[in-house]
Formats: C-alpha cells, sequence, structure tokens
C-alpha cells in the first residue's frame, strides 16, 4: 500500500472524530462525501463498509485522497482544525482505497439496470466521474481517448511524485470492471465526429475534454527555442515514463537552468518535475506576491524545501537569446501597502535555458468546429443548460468540467460530472420514453 500508514494509525487517528451532529467537514467537500460515516466505519475497524461510503459519492478514492486540496476543504472545515489538530481526511481517504485494492475486499457493483448507450468523450476526472455513474445504473459506457492511455490530466497533467500512473491505472480498472470501455488513440473531431457516434447509436453523448490548449505569452522572441508550455513538458515525461517517447523527446535536460511563469499547481507541478530531472537551477516567475499564487500551500512550502528558487513581482517583457531563449527580460514590479501592483521602470534579464509557461490553459476547438448546433461562449467554453443539467444547445450532447467552467480542482470537475451524469441519465430515460411511444 502507499498510504503511509498501517491499519492501527488508521483506526487510532478516525477514532479522535468527534462525530459532530451537524459535520461541517462534510459541507467542505465538493462532492458531498460522507466523511464523518466512512470515519466511523475506520474507527470500527470496518474498512469495506468505509469503502463502500465512499464509492456511493466517489469513483475515484485513490486519486482524490491524493490530490484534493484537503487543507482548503473538508480539513478547513474540521472543528478540531481551530485547534491545529483536525482529522487527516484525505489520509484516511487514501488509506482505504489502499487497503480494499490490496486486499481485495470489494468489488464496485451496478446499482440498478437501465437500457441506454452513452459516450463519453475523454477520461479525466469528469470523463470517469460521468462514465462511472453512469455505468453504476446500468448504461452501456464508451470512453473515447486521444491518448495512447486513458487518464487524461490524471495520468499526463500530474507528475508521478504526486499522482502515480500505478494509482490512476487502479481507479480505471474497477471503472472497467463495471463494464465501461475505453477506445483510446481516438481524436474525437478529426478520427470520429459528434455525428458520426450518434451514428453508432448512442443516445447521447458527453464531452469532458478540459481545457486541453495552454495560453501563451506573446512578446518578443516568443518563437525562439526553448520557450515551452508547462502542460507539453509534463506530458512528455509521462510518455517517456510510460514507454511511448525517448528520453531525447522531453524538452529539460540535465543542467538546463530552468524558469517557469506563473504561480499555478502548473506551474509548481512542472518546476519540482524539473528539478528531479537533474536541472542545474529552477525558479518560477510571478507577477504578483505569494499571498496571491493560486497553487495549494502545501505544494508551494514542498517546492521551496526542495530548493526551487521563488521571483516575486516581476512582469514578462520578452524573451532574450538569438539563436534560442538564453533569459527573460523583465520589469520589476512593487506592491504598496493596500496590496496594489506597480511598476518601477526598472528592469531585470533572468538567465534561463528553457521556460516554461504554465499561465492558464483554454478549451480547444475540435469537436465544436466539427458539430452543428453546440454554442460557446467568447472565451470558448461550451454552453449548457440547468435542465436536463449539462446539456448543451444541441440535443442530447452534455458537457461538464472544466470544458464548461474553466480550470478547476479534480474534485470540483467530478462535482459538476455528477450532476452531468444525473442530467444524462434523465434525457436517456426520457428519450427512451417516447421512442416506445411511438
Amino acid at each position: 500500500m502507499n498510504s503511509n500508514i498501517n491499519i492501527q494509525e488508521a483506526i487510532k487517528e478516525a477514532k479522535r472524530c468527534l462525530n459532530c451532529a451537524h459535520p461541517l467537514c462534510r459541507t467542505g467537500c465538493p462532492i458531498e462525501n460522507d466523511i464523518p460515516g466512512f470515519i466511523k466505519a475506520v474507527a470500527q475497524g470496518n474498512i469495506g463498509q468505509a469503502s463502500a461510503i465512499i464509492a456511493e459519492r466517489s469513483n475515484l478514492p485513490a486519486v482524490c485522497g491524493r490530490v484534493c486540496p484537503h487543507e482548503l476543504q473538508c480539513e478547513a472545515h474540521c472543528v478540531l482544525s481551530k485547534k491545529n489538530c483536525g482529522i487527516r481526511i484525505g489520509m484516511l481517504e487514501r488509506f482505504v482505497a489502499d487497503f480494499v485494492e490490496t486486499m481485495n475486499i470489494c468489488e464496485p457493483v451496478k446499482i440498478s439496470s437501465r437500457h441506454g448507450k452513452v459516450a463519453v468523450i475523454g477520461s479525466g476526472p469528469a470523463g470517469l466521474t460521468v462514465a462511472g455513474d453512469l455505468a453504476k445504473l446500468g448504461f452501456e459506457v464508451t470512453v473515447f481517448e486521444a491518448q495512447p492511455e486513458p487518464g487524461g490530466v490524471l495520468l499526463f497533467g500530474i507528475p508521478g511524485f504526486r499522482l502515480s500512473k500505478d494509482v490512476v491505472n487502479r481507479e480505471i480498472a474497477k471503472i472497467k470492471r463495471l463494464g465501461v470501455n475505453f477506445r483510446t488513440n481516438v481524436l474525437v473531431g478529426p478520427d470520429i465526429t459528434i455525428d458520426q457516434m450518434f451514428a453508432e447509436g448512442f443516445d447521447a453523448i458527453f464531452i469532458g475534454t478540459g481545457t486541453a490548449l495552454p495560453k501563451v505569452l506573446n512578446i518578443p522572441g516568443c518563437t525562439l527555442p526553448g520557450v515551452l508550455t508547462a502542460t507539453y513538458f509534463l506530458s512528455t515525461v509521462t510518455l517517456f515514463q510510460s514507454g511511448h517517447l525517448e528520453a531525447k523527446e522531453i524538452p529539460v535536460t540535465t543542467d538546463d537552468r530552468v524558469l517557469v511563469i506563473g504561480a499555478g499547481n502548473v506551474a509548481i507541478d512542472a518546476a519540482r518535475t524539473a528539478l528531479r530531472l537533474g536541472a542545474q537551477s529552477v525558479t518560477v516567475a510571478y507577477r504578483r506576491t505569494v499571498k496571491e499564487i493560486t497553487a495549494l500551500p502545501s505544494e508551494y512550502e514542498a517546492a521551496v524545501q526542495e530548493g526551487i528558487q521563488f521571483r516575486w513581482l516581476v512582469s514578462p517583457l520578452r524573451y532574450v537569446g538569438e539563436i534560442k531563449v538564453s533569459g527573460l527580460a523583465v520589469e520589476l514590479l512593487e506592491a504598496d501597502v493596500a496590496g496594489d501592483i506597480h511598476p518601477t521602470g526598472k528592469q531585470e534579464i533572468i538567465p534561463a535555458d528553457k521556460i516554461l509557461l504554465a499561465i492558464g490553459q483554454r478549451p480547444a476547438a475540435r469537436i465544436v468546429s466539427t458539430t452543428e448546433g453546440i454554442s460557446v461562449d467568447s472565451y470558448g467554453y461550451v454552453i449548457t443548460k440547468e435542465r436536463p443539467y449539462g446539456m448543451t444547445t444541441r440535443p442530447g450532447v452534455f458537457a461538464g468540467g472544466d470544458v464548461v467552467h474553466g480550470p478547476k480542482t479534480v474534485v470540483l470537475a467530478m462535482k459538476e460530472a455528477k450532476k452531468v451524469a444525473a442530467g444524462i441519465a434523465m434525457y436517456v430515460e426520457a428519450k427512451k420514453l417516447l421512442e416506445a411511444c411511438n
């Protein structure tokens, strides 16, 4: 197991729970996991029951137990956190998921049987949640994934030291045992269209492709070799580790001076990954202060401990270099007592052999551009309805997760996906009823 605790330690931690009459921890969980329920089961030593309780709301407990921002959600709401001794909910969830897998305690089961065929595009957290929820309801589900392996951002966007490939594969195997079929190396749009999916007999289609396109910084020198996106860098590392790429395809090499622009979780993941590849130095540059970073505090603290440098209050002006990038010219900023940021007029060049951009992402248009009737907003995010929840302006086509709401955490994508799965079930049932009446 990879939980770092044994069953005795887990039970001891679970017994610290106060069993609050109004558990705030559950209100802090985006998918409203029955946290007191599963912790009580752990305290009683009934790990199988704890797993079953978690499974009522989550198809990815081993993932959530590792990458969810517990310190900002469930654990932050624990009443004991006010005394700095809150229950380590994430650790217990991770323990339960690992324990039942290792001991082969319980299998996922379909809770009912319905007729309907659903296609899911994308196998990230949103796609896997929709697939798992609908499979449990008895729907025939096929997941279409562009990469050679399913997992989406869980596999290709989050580095292995935070979320191992084995854990992701384990969760996917569990969903496969529900009867979900996966078709990999299929790029929806060029390889198969929405219309062709309907022609294959799918009653509904879910788009859960996330925000696949990284935003770029169009400043002078942006075409210099060595200027890359952090998401591309992270995906090449995963593809190499999976045996799909050679080591020479990884853009960061030993002794590179690496500069990461941005201070979100992707930026920190890229910085820590570059350090593990043997980079000579890794620096993160951000236009604001440490107080405004969007990365998890725990991830930032880990990066500092590992030796990653941070440059605050710097605004990129241009990439420096002739044949390839050699640095980034920045303007130094300053913050006043109110926290407002102002330019100083002073400039500096931060030396770098590789510059990784992590300034946000946006949806790709390959599905929408090959399908009539799907409306998007001015930023390219898919527009959906409240009833049935998650349906786009094209009947039978649903969307959820980052492709609708913008980049969020894994668990927030799962929260929306669960609501969309219910909307899909409602739609298909109504569709089948109307067909039976004709």
